[in-house]
């Protein structure tokens, strides 16, 4: 296979992912097959690492090969199929990257945010790592918007009120499961799930929205486990129109104050 051919064969969101990598330094020469895996998936490693490898030798520097990513995404975009748009984001046994892995995605989905991001997850225990790269991206760009939608319950023998059920999630949070001395961003939950009179409530829903153009749903949560360990499947959607429905189904869950901040 070609050089050209095997980056041609890549999926616009594959060719950026790759783009991104290289132009924040996470990936340069020798462009190694276990790298380049845990963007593009196990099979199609070996070809785009030679292919990046043989340009590089050809004088290609780093920021010529994330342009000429970017240039071919680009036109990929121009004709792009549904498999283009719609990405299989898997995580299995350590070591093995089957497609797409879920903690690069995600993170990748951080650092390329520039106006706005919508996270709503069910478990979260040692976010701080999966957190970091969203909590620099917050400090980086003050307007950045971002609102967390948490799952904050009451177990069976507890007595305690509402507000302090609240504030002890959330000061557990931040010190647990949130990046030191970043910003912090806005958090809701769902009032229904501290109601005594309602049954079992839980903000179930796992999905990370960016910028009103991408969505992640995933089986993943967000815990050190989900994100490199667990068998986890999950898709990443290139549709604005998605985007925008999932996030006005949560702003729409805000303003019926269903999901109400957690201070």
């Amino acid at each position: 296979m070609s050089q050209g051919a095997a980056l041609a064969k890549l999926g616009e969101a594959d060719l950026r992912a790759l783009a991104s990598a290289i132009r924040s330094h996470r990936l340069g020469p020798p462009f190694g097959i276990s790298a380049v895996q845990r963007i593009t998936g196990q099979s199609m490693a070996v070809a785009v690492s030679d292919a990046l490898k043989a340009l590089s030798l050809e004088g290609c520097t780093p920021g010529g090969l994330a342009s000429c990513l970017e240039v071919i995404a680009d036109s990929a975009s121009a004709w792009s199929s549904v498999e283009d748009k719609v990405q299989l984001v898997m995580t299995g046994p350590e070591g093995r990257a089957y497609h797409r892995d879920t903690a690069v995605v995600v993170q990748d989905l951080f650092r390329r945010a520039e106006r706005s991001i919508l996270v709503a997850g069910y478990a979260f225990y040692q976010g701080r790592e999966v957190f970091e790269e969203l909590g620099r991206r917050m400090d980086e760009l003050a307007a950045l918007h971002v609102r967390v939608f948490l799952n904050v319950s009451r177990k069976p023998e507890d007595t305690a009120s509402t507000a302090e059920i609240v504030s002890g999630f959330v000061q557990k949070f931040k010190a647990y499961n949130w990046p030191a001395g970043c910003r912090v961003p806005e958090l809701y939950y769902d009032c229904r799930s501290l109601a005594a009179a309602e049954g079992p409530v839980s903000m179930h829903a796992k999905c990370v929205v960016v910028d009103g153009r991408e969505i992640f749903i995933s089986s993943a949560n967000f815990t050190e486990a989900a994100q490199h360990r667990n068998i986890e499947v999950g898709v990443l959607i290139r549709s604005a129109m998605l985007a925008r429905q999932a996030t006005e189904f949560f702003e729409a869950m805000v303003a019926e104050r269903i999901c109400v901040p957690a201070v």
